[in-house]
């Protein structure tokens, strides 16, 4: 949403949290081009997700225009099992949602981590998708996929 709104919802939440008013209208709210935002997990996607902790020997983040890497993550970092499993967000926007998708496949292409196993695979699947690209999906769209995915023994 802050991508393409400009609005940092994080802080309006707590100025609301503290008592505080929004800070802006509904009328006030402009959506400016497309966003999507893949979270990088430390998780094997193709052994229902399994949790992959361990120390990465190798971090190359993407980058370039329209690309946003949020992590704390960097080549020599151990990724304990104790906690969420989440290293990263990567978030591309552009002018509209073709451009995006497209901007996503390469940083997903880009993005290098080596040690432990990742959701990116996955997630390039699911950007090369017809359904995604067309937008035809829901909550339920991932469930139905890998189940395709494992009645073909893809998965």
């Amino acid at each position: 949403t802050e991508m393409i709104t400009g609005i940092d919802l994080v802080r309006e939440q707590l100025r609301i949290a503290s008592g505080a008013p929004l800070s802006f209208r509904q009328e006030d709210v402009h959506i400016n081009g497309h966003a999507i935002e893949c979270r990088i997990n430390a998780e094997d996607p193709f052994n229902n997700f399994a949790p992959s902790p361990g120390t990465i020997g190798l971090w190359y983040a993407p980058g370039g225009k329209g690309v946003r890497v949020d992590t704390h993550v960097y080549s020599g970092y151990t990724v304990p099992p104790y906690y969420d499993s989440m290293i990263a967000k990567l978030i591309v926007t552009a002018s509209s949602r073709e451009v995006a998708i497209a901007r996503m496949k390469r940083a997903l292409s880009e993005f290098m981590v080596r040690g432990i196993k990742t959701t990116i695979p996955f997630q390039q699947l699911v950007i090369d998708h017809p359904d995604f690209i067309a937008g035809k999906y829901d909550i339920a769209w991932v469930g139905r996929y890998l189940e395709e995915r494992r009645e073909e023994g893809a998965l």
